[in-house]
């Protein structure tokens, strides 16, 4: 059993600390770009959740005697576009078909140009530096995995 990293995340022979710096910190841009999606998507359930909120709101107004307000607030503000024109599951699409996807196609385009398709490379460089070598639970994989 070998006590480094796999195959799967060594750099490849020729592949420079440049390189792998700069790839570091495209895989860096990506996961920002992965947790402003999750955000998106939070955003996308928070306002589906309080538009139906909304409209058990005017319900209950309606129930209390208040039809006049619960007229106003259905007509106007239940159903509403969240930006000119699109409920917020049309930004979360928009987002996905043009930047996220682009984004996606990008990094994944420069990796196996640059350094054979591996993921992570940065990282891994990183944990093999770290790490303390021969102690449980600081292996550089999982027993399985040689």
């Amino acid at each position: 059993m070998s006590d480094g990293p796999d195959d799967a995340h060594t750099r490849p022979a020729g592949v420079d600390d440049a390189t792998v710096d700069a790839m570091g910190k495209l895989s860096e841009a990506l996961e920002a770009v992965e947790e402003a999606r999750g955000h998106l998507y939070a955003f996308h359930r928070r306002c589906g959740t309080a538009d139906l909120m909304l409209g058990d709101a005017v319900e209950l107004l309606r129930a209390a005697g208040h039809g006049e307000t619960a007229d106003r607030i259905e007509s106007e503000l239940v159903g509403r576009n969240i930006l000119e024109g699109r409920w917020s599951f049309q930004v979360v699409e928009d987002y996905d078909d043009h930047y996220y996807a682009a984004f996606r196609d990008h990094e994944r385009r420069a990796r196996e140009e640059l350094v054979g398709g591996l993921r992570h490379l940065f990282e891994a460089e990183m944990k093999e530096d770290r790490r303390t070598h021969g102690r449980r639970h600081h292996e550089a994989t999982p027993e399985s995995s040689s």
